[in-house]
């Protein structure tokens, strides 16, 4: 075996592999393309170098198949702290929350893009590098496997016996018709077949496998198809999260959205003008067994408007279910409980009206909020937990047994003092800033019960509790690019992968009784593809031509 992936038996008759790279289909036994293999013989840098032979080198290095693999290596490592942390993209509210509840660290990680991952500079850097270096790798071994398609298999070596899968065997026909015979048999099984033109030198040279390095290069031309499409649509894609009330609505405009994140080409201003309504919202849960509480379906019930006069028209969002409306996706996310809150002052006026979000905190749905009444006098402050189903452990306090509304309770505290909404500093909705503040009472209530708050501070009466989704509204218009380029992904990696690359020679000779000597043998050209089986059906083949002797060792 040669350094370059030929043999030594090719050299023999002057067809050496090296001399005809293509011949391989554009890779060798050693996985490389003849290009890679010719091209990196030097990969040291250049030493006294111009800056054109610089730019060459970066070129040939950036291009080459260990870079390309070290940069996906490096795709999947910055994709990590996607994973790690919540990010703006697809969950804005834990990522307000996780601020909230890491001031020191979060906002070190915010300037480094931890809270959206795939909008980063440094991400975008990795992914234009790997498209590139990708490009560079499969454009020359196009080229390679195009030639490769249009030659014809190098000739028979001169010593079949240093092949793999070697049969000798005695016959009575003609050399030349014993070449003849095994080269029909092989076209009738789909090889690629070379005759010599000597009938004093009868040998048939085949070769079968080539969809092997074209499912290779299929592979990789739609990984890049696929990266590409996902850079269409971080380009013209856009995405939006909103938590919208049961009975209530929004309207796409970006005012609308809790979060909004768009493609540095779109027109934030030229928004598909559709409004949506959640009419109604359902949620089962498992009752009993070992997932007593598991959901088992989430579903809401809503009516849109394409733009403003068209006619209305009925939905329902499920999970995994989106809604198309206008080019735009819009997919149920989760869910949770707002509590109807009605604060009176001291005269009782009613300072506060209104159903408020919680987040919940666990799996069965006890969830957290807060009340802001800045029009009371002095204003007021209520920090809440509520509970669909509430109970109170001895151990945890009060704590939720299950995830719907069966007996709900909302427990309170009360603060009054200055909310410090007119300090000019940006605050969460779901946090209150006690520091100007001062704690006032403790209390639990059931739907329609009133609290009377201490020192004739007003009153606060808990109606009952709404539900509210999440929706995101999302358009990836390169979405589609990238299923077909997933798909024929697999397709090329299913031929890479099954089909075996080899090739059988034979030769025919005649000894001094008159006898013809035939020598079949194979070369492998994947791992794995022994040829013992391809020379052993062709020696049978020639074994059983009516006008010989058959036998033979």
């Amino acid at each position: 075996m040669s350094a370059d992936g030929g043999t030594l038996a090719d050299s023999a008759d002057g067809t050496a592999e090296s001399a005809d790279p293509a011949l391989s289909g554009g890779e060798g036994l050693d996985g490389r393309s003849a290009r890679d293999r010719s091209r990196n013989t030097n990969q040291g840098a250049p030493g006294k170098f111009g800056l054109r032979a610089w730019g060459r080198w970066f070129w040939r290095q950036l291009t080459s198949m260990r870079v390309a693999l070290i940069l996906l290596f490096l795709l999947a490592l910055a994709s990590v702290p996607g994973s790690l942390f919540p990010q703006r993209g697809t969950n804005p509210i834990a990522v307000d929350e996780y601020i909230a509840n890491h001031p020191a660290l979060a906002p070190w990680l915010d300037r480094l893009s931890m809270f959206d991952v795939f909008a980063a500079p440094w991400f975008a850097a990795i992914y234009l590098l790997l498209c590139i270096s990708l490009a560079g790798c499969i454009i020359p071994r196009t080229f390679d496997q195009i030639r490769a398609l249009r030659r014809k298999p190098p000739a028979a070596p001169a010593r079949l016996d240093r092949m793999q899968g070697l049969q000798q065997l005695t016959v009575g026909p003609e050399p030349d018709a014993v070449a003849e015979a095994a080269a029909d048999w092989l076209r009738k099984h789909h090889w690629r077949v070379r005759q010599s033109d000597s009938p004093a030198d009868a040998w048939v040279s085949a070769e079968k496998g080539y969809w092997r390095e074209t499912g290779n290069l299929v592979f990789h031309v739609c990984l890049l198809i696929l990266l590409a499409g996902l850079g269409v649509g971080s380009m013209f894609g856009w995405r939006g999260t909103v938590i919208v009330r049961e009975g209530q609505g929004f309207s796409n405009t970006l005012t609308q959205y809790d979060t909004f994140s768009s493609g540095r080409l779109v027109d934030r201003s030229a928004l598909p003008p559709f409004t949506l309504d959640v009419q109604d919202f359902t949620a089962s849960f498992q009752r009993g067994g070992q997932q007593d509480g598991a959901p088992r379906d989430y579903a809401a019930d809503v009516r849109f408007q394409t733009e403003p006069g068209a006619p209305e028209q009925q939905g329902r969002l499920e999970v995994n279910s989106p809604l198309s409306i206008d080019g735009a996706r819009v997919y149920l996310l989760g869910h949770g409980y707002a509590p109807h809150v009605i604060v009176r002052d001291a005269s009782g006026k009613v300072t506060f009206d209104e159903s408020v979000v919680f987040l919940p905190r666990d799996g069965k749905f006890t969830s957290t909020g807060v009340v802001k009444v800045p029009d009371s006098e002095p204003q007021i402050g209520l920090q809440g937990i509520f509970l669909p189903t509430a109970t109170v452990d001895p151990v945890h306090g009060p704590i939720s047994t299950f995830p719907a509304p069966d007996d709900p309770a909302l427990f309170l505290s009360a603060w009054r003092g200055d909310l410090g909404l007119d300090s000019g500093r940006s605050q969460s909705v779901f946090r209150l800033d006690t520091s100007n503040m001062t704690k006032i009472g403790l209390e639990s209530l059931r739907p329609g019960q009133v609290w009377q708050l201490p020192g004739g501070a007003g009153s606060v009466e808990f109606v009952g509790a709404e539900e509210w989704v999440s929706l995101t509204v999302a358009s990836d218009p390169g979405k589609g690019l990238a299923l077909v380029a997933s798909l024929g992904a697999i397709g090329g990696l299913m031929l890479s992968l099954f089909v075996r690359r080899r090739r059988v020679w034979l030769r025919a000779t005649s000894d001094r009784q008159g006898r013809t000597l035939v020598s079949v043998a194979g070369l492998s050209r994947t791992e794995n593809a022994a040829v013992g089986q391809d020379t052993a059906e062709l020696a049978d083949v020639i074994r059983a031509e009516p006008d010989g002797p058959g036998g033979g060792t």
